[in-house]
């Protein structure tokens, strides 16, 4: 996290800076976990390879990672506006109409967020009442949903709170006098 960066600049919100070192964490903890698992799989490779036997299990270690981890790298990819953006047919509008218009998709792409936040919850009460665990290490398969509400709900809010400046005319990452 640089310090130097606007969007975590003193003249920024409070909300806004605190969301920004939460995405920073969410995506570290993340990267952490990944590079951890990566150590893991080497290390269980070398293993087979001196013929000590890998670690059991290292494939679903690796699988329930990835599919845990992945969400939290998103709450980053929103407020940095990372994503997809396609402004060929509003190039020409005046500044302001396109802040008022990229509001407005970021607001609705607040409500996708919150809608899968939702849903992502409702299947992480089904799957817990299941019971259904991984098959060589006995894990919960309910925990990876919990990283992924975590993403997509700060997502919803990143993408919100960024709604919010666009749809008042200011750039949500620039700097704030």
């Amino acid at each position: 996290m640089d310090r130097r960066d606007p969007l975590y600049h003193a003249a920024q919100p409070p909300l806004r800076r605190g969301l920004a070192f939460l995405c920073s964490l969410s995506a570290a903890l993340g990267g952490a976990a990944i590079f951890a698992v990566s150590l893991a799989v080497t290390a269980s490779v070398v293993m087979r390879n001196l013929g000590l036997g890998g670690i059991r299990g290292d494939f679903e270690l690796t699988e329930i990672v990835c599919a845990t981890c992945a969400s939290l790298f998103l709450p980053l990819c929103q407020l940095r506006r990372g994503h997809v953006l396609v402004d060929l047919f509003t190039a020409w509008l005046p500044r302001h109409s396109r802040l008022q218009l990229d509001g407005l998709w970021t607001a609705l792409f607040a409500l996708a967020w919150a809608f899968l936040c939702w849903r992502l919850c409702h299947g992480m009460i089904e799957m817990r009442a299941y019971g259904d665990r991984t098959m060589l290490l006995g894990v919960p398969v309910w925990w990876v949903w919990l990283p992924a509400i975590l993403g997509t709900g700060l997502s919803a809010l990143v993408a919100l709170d960024s709604a919010a400046a666009l749809l008042r005319g200011r750039e949500p990452d620039a700097e704030w006098p």
